[in-house]
């Protein structure tokens, strides 16, 4: 018998604080939720922003700690606010008129940024196999959670962090800039389109996004455009995915995580190939690129930058992309 599981993430920023929930609701894990909320407001939270994305469902008395959660909040001159409930949970809000108390528009996304290069962030090489793409879980606690901007906004310091600790003591850590990185993630975060998966237990282990080019009549002009027109003459295949991946390497199944990260994000955002810029003389970041699938189709010239990046890609297909 499998009991049900709720598995419970929190991340301060100041007297602001987000739990991230997964699972579901029930008898056997109102408790958790419980302890977990009313922790948030004896450490002086005023802020409480509970994110519903991969949360299944939830039961009536899991909407009672809630309710009763945010009277206490509201007591204390606090808030309680969900974000992103699934169709079952906006029911039993709408059904008990809880709609207006505790749901909340989502905060501004990420301010637009200039645009600039892509240069992949990549750990040491990983060897195992991928499982399906869709497969929600991995072993040992290990999820795949797809951010929103909102989310990513607030969690991108967190990000870089890994960026950071996934390149330390590497070869490839020089071509590797914390300052450059949160650039990147801005300015990819403002992309139509835009993806960002995590993978994480109780921290975060993982990370990976991107945004399509090609699909929705974008990249005709400017870096895009440049960028495809190279892409279609390589592969013959106009549409893909740029990506750029984080992978923290001291975790035990780093392999398997690259794999199932880049996997799902092309399943996302229903592409089959995927493509990403190195540095060429990023020696460290190409041998873990391709030991997960990808192939190095060779410096190119033409996009902006002063140096002509290499070019790699990835077919979800199982077969490389072959240079034509």
């Amino acid at each position: 018998m499998a009991f049900p599981r709720l598995d419970i993430h929190r991340r301060n920023r100041g007297e602001r604080t987000l739990v991230t929930l997964a699972g579901d609701i029930g008898p056997a894990t109102t408790p958790l939720l419980r302890a977990a909320v009313e922790q948030c407001l004896l450490d002086g939270v005023t802020v409480i922003d509970i994110d519903l994305t991969t949360v299944g469902s939830c039961d009536a008395r899991g909407l009672d700690v809630l309710l009763s959660a945010s009277r206490r909040a509201g007591r204390v001159h606090a808030h309680l606010r969900l974000h992103h409930p699934c169709a079952q949970i906006a029911r039993l809000l709408d059904a008990t008129g809880s709609t207006s108390l505790l749901l909340t528009a989502p905060v501004s996304p990420v301010p637009p940024a200039a645009s600039g290069g892509l240069m992949s962030t990549a750990t040491r090489a990983p060897e195992d196999p991928a499982r399906r793409p869709d497969q929600p879980v991995l072993r040992d606690g290990i999820r795949l959670r797809r951010l929103t901007r909102w989310q990513a906004e607030d969690m991108r310091e967190d990000i870089a962090d890994l960026a950071a600790e996934s390149v330390a003591g590497t070869a490839g850590g020089a071509y590797h800039d914390r300052g450059d990185f949160l650039h990147r993630l801005a300015v990819t975060a403002h992309r139509p389109g835009f993806a960002l998966l995590v993978a994480e237990t109780t921290v975060l282990v993982g990370c990976a996004f991107g945004f399509p080019v090609g699909s929705d009549g974008s990249g005709h002009r400017g870096f895009d455009g440049t960028l495809q027109e190279i892409i279609q003459r390589l592969t013959s295949r106009a549409q893909f995915v740029c990506l750029t991946q984080v992978v923290a390497h001291p975790h035990a199944q780093h392999r398997d995580i690259a794999r199932r990260l880049q996997q799902r994000l092309l399943t996302d955002l229903r592409s089959s190939l995927g493509v990403t810029l190195l540095h060429p003389a990023d020696q460290a970041g190409q041998a873990a690129f391709s030991s997960w699938g990808w192939q190095n189709m060779g410096e190119v010239v033409g996009l902006p930058g002063p140096v002509a990046p290499c070019v790699l890609t990835l077919s979800s297909e199982g077969q490389p992309s072959a240079r034509r």
